[in-house]
């Protein structure tokens, strides 16, 4: 049965990733307009009504922007932990949901959907209750790990043993100093909870990596301080100080940002 993971969307500017547990279908965030979700997952052969359930990340505008209209669309249950449906409900951010499709999850704690388990783990960043999410189907796992300011020790325990991951490369660190983004707005993506760059971001991929670990996905990159090449060569170029070389033995992609990217399997 297949277990596959692809991004829809992927940036600073919207965020939204489909996956496949055999039958079951979910998407991770939906950062993007209700319509262009839905071209994504026709692109891809989905129809809409088959997503059973939208795991949120965390609260930003470019993790749910389109998470309310798909919801009320297809009568779609909506994952988050209570803190952020808090957020989301006393703000109006998603606008009207219906009782049963709220479904607050426990971070830290597994939650299954028949065979597959969801497991919500913590990250930093500055939203009220961000998590990554690692989803283990058949022995198999696949990692979503964006929007991270730090990967600590207890992070990276979460990552290890993935057969796949899609983690943040958001920026390069000499572009973002010397770009024209405010001061405030550089402190906050250069802090602890803010966003990963890519030597940082590398350097992790490196510690986590495994022979079982089939393919990384690239994401989360910033329009204004980041581009793919660049973003590709630092993860390739660090795996390969360490003789871990790149399309023999780990699959290295950048997700594209404002279309469906390929299809990832395990």
């Amino acid at each position: 049965m297949d277990f596959k993971l692809c991004p829809i969307a992927s940036g600073s500017s919207g965020n939204c990733t489909f996956l496949q547990a055999g039958s079951k279908m979910f998407l991770i965030d939906i950062g993007i307009s209700g319509k262009k979700t839905v071209l994504g997952l026709e692109a891809l052969g989905i129809d809409p009504k088959a997503i059973q359930g939208i795991f949120i990340t965390h609260e930003h505008v470019d993790h749910i922007k389109g998470v309310g209209i798909f919801s009320r669309k297809y009568d779609t249950p909506i994952y988050a932990t209570q803190k952020v449906w808090d957020q989301m409900l006393s703000e109006n951010m998603i606008g009207a949901v219906k009782d049963h499709n709220i479904r607050p999850i426990v971070k830290e704690a597994y939650l299954q959907i028949d065979e597959l388990s969801i497991f919500p783990y913590t990250i930093y960043h500055d939203a009220v209750d961000p998590v990554g999410y690692n989803f283990e189907y058949k022995n198999k796992k696949i990692t979503i790990a964006t929007d991270i300011g730090v990967i600590d020790e207890r992070i990276k325990n979460n990552l290890r043993g993935s057969n796949g991951i899609l983690l943040e490369f958001n920026h390069d660190i000499h572009m973002l100093e010397a770009g024209t983004y405010p001061y405030y707005l550089k402190k906050r993506i250069l802090s602890d909870v803010g966003h990963l760059n890519n030597e940082a971001a590398a350097e992790a991929l490196c510690d986590i990596y495994h022979n079982e670990m089939q393919w990384a996905i690239l994401g989360h990159l910033s329009k204004d301080n980041n581009v793919p090449d660049l973003a590709y060569l630092t993860a390739k170029m660090a795996l390969e100080e360490k003789n871990i070389i790149v399309d023999r033995d780990i699959r290295v992609s950048v997700a594209k940002r404002d279309s469906v990217s390929e299809v990832h399997f395990i």
